[in-house]
Formats: structure tokens, C-alpha cells, sequence
């Protein structure tokens, strides 16, 4: 790839199309009820921090804003030009996959910078188990760059609709919780954001996160 693909802010007609379809299909496969909406900024730069239980996660961002959201995504999904260019416009833009990717990094950057929101899933890969784990530090990292909030979301049923190995979702029952907004980490004065303070709002997320995935697992299993 000779040039990155870089995240579109507009929302395309493609787009807007796209984004009602998912909705009324997710609504009717998964019946989500999201709750905790109050904790959403209506404008300006957030970050979505959602577990992750499975390849279906990511979709359930338009249920916590509906402004138009950016994710990073596999680059191997742009070897294919048509493809590529379609999940750019729906706000995706690409990352390398086992090492660091500064480009990636710069892109989310430059997401947050421009106002938007940004889903980032802060345990990396996909989990097992009712036990939030120790969380990368890329989402504390970025809000200190940029002071963009981070927003905990714990989703709970999509285990069950698309679990590890399956081809394709089966329907079931998904409960979102939004839980407290973390703020970004402040150093002093112009001074960069020390360490330790990036990794002490790693762990507030962490907190945070657990408690929004167990009150949604705990709905889930409420009669």
C-alpha cells in the first residue's frame, strides 16, 4: 500500500444508508437495550472503550452516539481496492497488525484532533470470561495526547450471538451499558502527561469497564 487510507469525517449518503441498515438489522437479530446514554458527550472528541467478546462488537457503537464513528481495522482488508475504499467511508482506517503501528496511531490522533469520536477496544484482542483483564494502554495514551474523554461501554450477549469460531451470528439477546466517562490524564503545566498517570487512568478504565460489563451481563441474565 503506497498510501494510507485516511478516516473520512463527512457522513456520506453511502454511509448514512449504511449506518440505518445495520441499525434495523442489529435491532431486529440482537433486540440491544443500551442504557447509560447520559454519559455520551453530544460534541467534541470521545473515545468509545468497549470489551470485547466477539467480531461483532464494533457494530454496536451506533447505539452509543449517532454521530459517525472511526475504528481501526486489519490492513489486509484494503489489498482489495473496492473494499478498501467502501470501510474507509464508513469510518475505518487501517493498522499492522503485531508491532507497533505509529501510522495507526497518528491517524487516531488525528481523529480525536478533528473533533470526532473514535471506537477503541482497550483489551486488544477478543476475551473469554466475565473478568476484564489488564487493559493496553492505547485509549489512556490517546486521551492524554488530545484530552478527549474515554467512555467505558460493556456489552454483554454477543458471546452468545457470534462466539469464537463461528461463521456467522446467530440471533440473541445484547444488553449495552455506557458507563461513567474517564477524563483524560493532565500533566503540568506544558509538561508531557507522565507515566504514571497514563497508567493510573488505564487502570480507572479498567474499573470502570468491569463495572459497565457487569451490570450488562447482569441485565442480560435478569428475567
Amino acid at each position: 500500500m503506497s498510501e494510507r487510507p485516511f478516516p473520512d469525517a463527512t457522513r456520506t449518503p453511502g454511509y448514512r444508508v449504511f449506518r440505518v441498515a445495520v441499525h434495523g438489522l442489529w435491532s431486529a437479530y440482537f433486540r440491544p437495550i443500551v442504557t447509560g446514554t447520559q454519559h455520551v458527550p453530544t460534541s467534541g472528541p470521545f473515545i468509545i472503550a468497549p470489551s470485547h467478546r466477539s467480531n461483532v462488537d464494533f457494530a454496536f457503537a451506533i447505539y452509543v452516539t449517532r454521530r459517525k464513528t472511526f475504528f481501526m481495522a486489519k490492513d489486509s482488508l484494503w489489498k482489495n481496492a473496492l473494499l478498501g475504499g467502501f470501510i474507509t467511508s464508513m469510518g475505518a482506517f487501517p493498522v499492522h497488525r503485531g508491532a507497533a503501528d505509529r501510522g495507526a496511531l497518528e491517524a487516531a490522533e488525528a481523529v480525536l484532533r478533528a473533533g470526532e469520536p473514535l471506537v477503541l477496544f482497550p483489551e486488544g484482542t477478543r476475551k473469554e470470561g466475565p473478568t476484564i483483564g489488564e487493559l493496553l494502554e492505547g485509549a489512556s495514551f490517546l486521551a492524554a495526547r488530545t484530552g478527549a474523554p474515554i467512555v467505558p461501554v460493556g456489552i454483554a450477549g454477543t458471546d452468545r450471538a457470534m462466539p469464537r469460531g463461528a461463521k456467522v451470528p446467530r440471533p440473541a439477546k445484547v444488553h449495552v451499558v455506557i458507563g461513567e466517562q474517564v477524563p483524560a490524564p493532565v500533566g503540568e503545566g506544558t509538561a508531557r502527561v507522565p507515566r504514571r498517570l497514563i497508567a493510573a487512568t488505564t487502570a480507572s478504565l479498567r474499573k470502570e469497564l468491569q463495572t459497565a460489563y457487569d451490570e450488562a451481563v447482569g441485565r442480560l441474565s435478569a428475567p
